[in-house]
């Protein structure tokens, strides 16, 4: 267990030790959260459950990434590519798209962060049939790869992502 794990857990026991049962319901509620962030932020992964099938998700995510005039570059579809070799996969698509007047300044700033560029967005279906999608999160880029002055261009990715994927698992038209 990561050391940051441990100090959330050992925060709870003091917590608790000093509330009502009501607040220590609200805290541990905060103190799980806390350590699912922690643990999400050490990959780097962001992910969000779609309440439309992998198919629909990709559709809408497209369509979004081209209103946005974003280039969409490739849908890699591992699934369909899984059947060409006799192995079955669960629905797993992965979107590739960019913009090379944020991803350029970024790979100014590090070169390495190429090997993250452009931008990924995996649709996938879990063990409970339900859709998920999964980006890289920028801050975690930024960490990898020691970015330093892009800031900024780092929130645009961050916004446009989160902007992206809210659009497409709303079910608003």
């Amino acid at each position: 267990m990561n050391d940051s794990i441990k100090y959330y857990l050992f925060a709870i026991l003091i917590i608790c030790a000093s509330y009502s049962h009501q607040e220590i319901e609200l805290h541990n509620s905060i103190a799980r959260k806390a350590v699912a962030e922690t643990v999400i932020s050490e990959n780097g992964l962001k992910t969000k459950s779609s309440p439309y099938d992998v198919s629909e998700t990709v559709y809408r995510l497209e369509q979004i990434i081209n209103d946005k005039g974003l280039t969409l570059f490739t849908n890699v579809d591992h699934s369909v590519n899984a059947e060409k070799i006799g192995a079955e996969l669960k629905p797993t698509q992965l979107l590739i798209f960019g913009n090379p007047k944020v991803g350029t300044p970024l790979m100014e700033c590090s070169p390495t962060t190429a090997i993250d560029l452009p931008q990924k967005i995996l649709v996938w279906q879990n063990e409970d049939e339900q859709t998920q999608i999964t980006y890289n999160q920028p801050q975690y880029l930024k960490k990898r790869h020691g970015i330093h002055g892009c800031d900024e261009m780092l929130a645009k990715v961050s916004g446009v992502l989160k902007d992206i994927t809210a659009r497409a698992i709303d079910d608003t038209p």
